[in-house]
């Protein structure tokens, strides 16, 4: 698929089909998320990888919004390895969102339904998955196949006019 058209295809599913996730596949969109640009290149990602039936539960008990897939990516910062600006402001809520995204993108571009979820209890997560202070959970992507009764996202396609968004200077 060319990139013009990963970025159109790409939707929010909430309804996975129970099929399960390829590892070459998963591969595939962990490596995307490797190579993310970060600032200084300091990448300070930590990405947990929920697949097990005993993890989904877990996960379960943090978010209401795994939507029946079979993996989730738990996308988080380390504050210790984030580049922090002379304002105190730290990186690593926009890196992991930017890793966060390249693998969205080359799930879709693989074929793979995803959803970008910011509704979970974070302290359910750190108590579920042992996760350390230093780590910041952003957010959770829930990957798989969509099921074939899933609908369509009514408003993916409404889109701001150019002029609405973009200024020239």
């Amino acid at each position: 698929m060319d990139f013009e058209e990963v970025i159109k295809k790409r939707q929010s599913t909430r309804m996975f089909s129970d099929k399960k996730l390829e590892i070459e596949k998963l591969d595939k969109i962990l490596e995307a998320g490797r190579i993310a640009p970060t600032a200084k290149n300091n990448q300070p990602l930590k990405i947990y990888v929920i697949n097990s039936e005993e993890g989904l539960k877990k996960l379960d008990n943090a978010s209401r919004c795994r939507y029946n897939s079979p993996a989730v990516l738990l996308v988080c910062g380390n504050i210790d390895q984030a580049f922090v600006k002379e304002d105190g402001h730290s990186s690593y809520e926009v890196d992991a969102s930017i890793c966060a995204t390249h693998m969205m993108l080359e799930a879709t571009n693989l074929g793979v339904d995803n959803i970008w979820v910011a509704l979970f209890d974070e302290e359910k997560l750190r108590i579920e998955f042992d996760i350390p202070k230093n780590i910041i959970p952003v957010c959770l992507i829930p990957l798989g196949y969509k099921d074939e009764n899933c609908p369509p996202s009514p408003r993916h396609n409404i889109r701001k006019n150019i002029e609405e968004i973009v200024e020239y200077k």
